[in-house]
């Protein structure tokens, strides 16, 4: 997934481009074709978009003939806008879709199946993060290959922790005490809160519970994904906790626009906050630190986290075009190219080796301080949400719960046991 915020603020850099003459319009090839000339529908914009047309302009230059064509696409568009070039005949030969869309993109018959791709040994797919093998999969078929992956930690103020005589979290700490933390943290007098969570009942809302959920020894949905399993002791655990922070302790701001905590954070109004490496540079006037997310002793699950991948598509126009387009897609995602990219952007790296090649690391932290905290912290993303295409609809069920809970209109026990008969509802009627 990432951060849809910020990608949804990219258009206005993009148009800006495309107004400069620097965006190529190559809108899909929409049939066979040489293979010489691939269309992409990407999405990025400022240091990424200049690291991937430095990237496309080191790979034609390497494959004479080759030409590397790129329209961008808001990404949070790009699923209705392939839809449509579905139904026209003239998908691009790559897009780039979020990995929340992963079971619904397999749906499309024109993806092109990439489980024998990956199974070849250069590719060595087993380097590439558990979650985002995870998100690329539905039903044993790989639709993608690995575009991006985050996930999230705690960003907390060391100012303001030490102004309220608090240590710094340790790897070890628990729930408990991020909640203790977060009390200690909050200052009504001067509008100073001890921790934040986003409102807008939407992905970004749930998926900071769901590793919670994971965290409590609970799960989202049963194994065969057929019935809700999050109305449980652990579903009750870890909304709870939330509750307690928003109704009874008062140490929660709630952001209903998803857009206020980063500058109040950066403001030093909020002690701490769980969100992920996109915000870092977020927050230049606040000597912070980064810590993995809190653990609930007993469970067994440990520190766990979620990642939001996102991928790369692969549409048939031909045997040529899709030859072509998993060569470029394939070399993009080499070792060498996702370690110049981390570099140039502060993404985190796709692949394994990349996180652990001498030096990478240092360099990534040099410059931005915490990273190396959010690399590390990929090996805790052991599970995934479901692979299933009503999930969009679950989402949103999720969403409106934990809203309620934080708002105080609903209890947890209450809210878990309605949600779960409309999440099971709707599993009855999709067929997952």
């Amino acid at each position: 997934m990432g951060s849809n915020r910020l990608r949804t603020l990219r258009v206005l850099v993009a148009c800006a481009l495309i107004a400069l003459g620097l965006g190529a319009c190559g809108t899909g090839s929409g049939g066979s074709g040489s293979g010489k000339s691939i269309s992409i529908w990407e999405g990025w914009t400022g240091a990424e978009q200049k690291e991937f047309l430095r990237l496309v302009a080191a790979y034609e230059k390497a494959n004479p003939g080759v030409k590397v064509n790129w329209l961008y696409v808001n990404n949070d568009n790009t699923l209705q806008k392939v839809l449509t070039a579905v139904r026209g005949g003239s998908t691009p030969d790559i897009a780039y879709l979020y990995g929340s869309w992963a079971p619904n993109v397999a749906r499309i018959p024109q993806v092109v199946n990439l489980t024998k791709v990956v199974a070849s040994p250069s590719v060595n797919w087993n380097d590439f993060w558990v979650g985002e093998r995870d998100v690329a999969t539905v039903n044993g078929k790989v639709i993608g290959i690995p575009a991006l992956v985050d996930n999230l930690a705690v960003v907390y103020n060391k100012t303001l922790f030490a102004q309220a005589g608090l240590k710094p979290p340790a790897a070890n700490w628990t729930w408990a005490q991020f909640q203790a933390d977060a009390k200690a943290l909050t200052k009504p007098a001067i509008k100073q809160y001890g921790t934040a969570y986003v409102t807008p009942g939407s992905e970004d809302t749930v998926w900071h519970w769901e590793a919670m959920l994971w965290e409590a020894g609970g799960q989202i949905l049963n194994s065969s994904n057929t019935k809700a399993a999050f109305d449980s002791p652990a579903g009750l655990t870890s909304l709870n906790t939330l509750r307690t922070m928003a109704i009874t302790d008062h140490s929660m701001y709630l952001d209903p626009a998803d857009s206020a905590y980063a500058n109040l954070f950066n403001s030093g109004k909020i002690g701490m906050v769980v969100t992920g490496p996109w915000d870092l540079s977020a927050f230049p006037n606040v000597h912070d630190g980064v810590q993995v997310m809190p653990q609930y002793p007993g469970t067994g699950a440990g520190h766990q986290t979620i990642s939001g991948p996102d991928n790369w598509v692969v549409f048939s126009n031909g045997a040529a075009q899709v030859s072509s387009a998993e060569k470029f897609l394939l070399w993009l995602s080499a070792p060498a190219q996702v370690k110049a990219w981390s570099l140039a952007t502060g993404d985190l790296p796709t692949r394994q080796s990349v996180s652990t090649a001498p030096g990478f690391t240092a360099g990534m932290n040099t410059a931005l301080p915490g990273v190396d905290t959010f690399i590390a912290n990929l090996g805790n993303v052991k599970q995934s949400r479901p692979q299933i295409a009503s999930y969009p609809q679950i989402s949103q069920v999720l969403g409106t719960m934990i809203v309620s809970v934080l708002l105080g209109k609903s209890q947890p026990k209450a809210a878990l046991a309605a949600a779960a008969a409309k999440v099971n509802s709707i599993l009855a009627g999709s067929g997952s």
